[in-house]
Parts: C-alpha cells; structure tokens; sequence
C-alpha cells in the first residue's frame, strides 16, 4: 500500500529525532520540524473524518513533539479503516512524500 509506506519511510526518517531537532526549521521553509508534520497529521485526520462522513476535529498537539510518528501511524490508520476511494489515498500519500522531503 502506498499511504502505508509512505508513513513508514517518515517515521523511519524522523523516529530517532530528539527535541531540539524537531523544533529545528524545515529545510526551505519558515516552519519547525514538528509544525509541519502536525500539520501533516492534522490533514490526514482531516482525510480520515470526511471519508467516515464525521465532524473534523482538531488534533492534540502534544507538549511532547517525539509523539507525532505515533500520531501520524493513528490517523494514517484511520484512514485507511474509514475505506476511501484509492484518490484519497493517493491525495494522503503525497502529502505525506511533500513533508518528508520538506524535513
């Protein structure tokens, strides 16, 4: 699967990171590490609400940015038990391919 394997490759990039560096600025961009893969987060259980045909809901961000792999693995999750036509899919797994490169 395409979404399943794109978040794996991220978190294999991002799993070992400690504080310092997820605050750190994402290369070409004027946001930390961890905004953008909130943001990442946050659009997949966006994704996720609307293919359940739910509210979308504002996910946590946690004071703790070594939490955001974890999840990313839940929404990404989500998304894929909520069934979506495979463009959703597709439409996650780039997002999540355009923030990996952007870190």
């Amino acid at each position: 699967m395409e979404l399943g394997r794109a978040v794996e490759l991220l978190v294999r990039q991002v799993g070992h990171w400690e504080q310092p560096r997820w605050a750190a600025q994402a290369a070409g961009g004027n946001a930390a590490r961890g905004d953008l893969v909130h943001r990442l987060v946050q659009e997949v259980a966006n994704l996720a609400a609307d293919a359940e045909g739910q509210p979308r809901r504002t996910v946590p961000r946690l004071d703790n940015d070594l939490a955001l792999p974890d999840q990313l693995r839940v929404v990404a999750a989500d998304l894929v038990a909520a069934g979506p036509p495979p463009e959703v899919l597709a439409r996650a797994a780039a997002e999540v391919t355009a923030t990996r490169s952007a870190l």
